[in-house]
């Protein structure tokens, strides 16, 4: 059984940096200009580093062809995802299309379905969610931040896109995975150490946004639809998939946990700094984060018994 202390414990301390963010904006500590400069610090700075550090694993040729199931159902899901949020919510307004386009396609996999495959199935199951995450990092930071760019001109868009600094993140982590190769001591614990911020401060930032938005008006249906697609829809897609492929209860294990996962904190962050509809996608991160303290362990229940 995996280990749920661990797992909420995890939950839990987000909730508490959310707070954290929260209480300083009602305290008027984290005033608009605060927020934005912290949203873009960790933006340009933090998370870059973040993803380029999340790149640095084991790889082989070998590798890659052992996990290469997993790594073909992890792309299949991303379009899976890209096919849905272009269905789904094409007729709403374009700030909310674009939160909800980069929620679908991106989730908090990496904070809270690591410790979650590793609790189901050890150190193999941490390292088969570290390969199902290539794809989704190199498309969230590609096709998803394209959802808020708000260039017209495809070339210019395409060229903010590629320059950005967590898609230059991206180029440098697959390097740096492809190669092996190890960084000075001095680089390294730079990169970590920034690395190291990116939870705490993106989910204060999440908390001080969610300082401006009526508590009446977390939920709604749009929410809670998304929610329901993000943790119960998007999953059970990949469940039957995987049944019906004949995988092994490892792959769709790790596939449909990590498929599971709430929206990522980068939803809000990156609302904030392209002045999207950044009160949205806060809602969207705290209701889903907060819904899948039920709907992970009930996953982790089924896996178990179709095991």
């Amino acid at each position: 059984m995996p280990d749920f202390e661990t797992l909420l414990n995890v939950q839990g301390m987000m909730f508490i940096l959310m707070g954290v963010g929260l209480l300083l904006c009602r305290l008027g500590i984290l005033g608009s200009a605060q927020r934005k400069g912290l949203s873009d610090l960790v933006l340009n700075v933090v998370l870059p580093c973040n993803i380029a550090n999340s790149f640095r694993i084991a790889f082989s040729r070998e590798i890659l062809l052992s996990f290469s199931k997993i790594l073909l159902v992890s792309i299949l899901v991303q379009l899976l995802c890209l096919a849905l949020s272009r269905l789904l919510y094409r007729r709403l307004e374009p700030g909310r299309r674009a939160v909800l386009t980069y929620g679908t396609l991106c989730s908090n996999a990496g904070l809270i379905g690591n410790p979650v495959a590793e609790g189901l199935y050890g150190a193999e199951g941490l390292l088969y969610a570290s390969i199902y995450l290539i794809p989704q990092r190199v498309m969230m930071w590609s096709a998803g931040i394209r959802c808020f760019t708000q260039e017209k001109n495809r070339a210019k868009a395409a060229v903010k896109v590629l320059t950005h600094p967590c898609i230059v993140a991206v180029y440098a982590g697959l390097l740096l995975m492809l190669t092996q190769w190890e960084l000075p001591v001095l680089l390294d614990r730079t990169l970590k150490s920034v690395s190291g911020c990116n939870t705490a401060l993106s989910m204060i930032a999440v908390g001080a946004i969610l300082g401006e938005v009526n508590p009446r008006e977390t939920v709604n249906r749009q929410i809670a639809a998304y929610t329901l697609l993000r943790l119960i829809g998007i999953p059970l897609i990949v469940f039957l998939g995987c049944l019906l492929a004949g995988l092994t209860p490892l792959v769709t294990g790790v596939s449909v946990i990590l498929a599971g996962m709430p929206a990522g904190s980068t939803t809000a962050i990156l609302a904030a700094s392209y002045q999207g509809d950044a009160a949205f996608a806060s809602k969207c991160v705290f209701f889903s984060t907060l819904c899948s303290l039920i709907s992970v362990p009930l996953w982790c229940a089924v896996l178990l018994l179709a095991a």
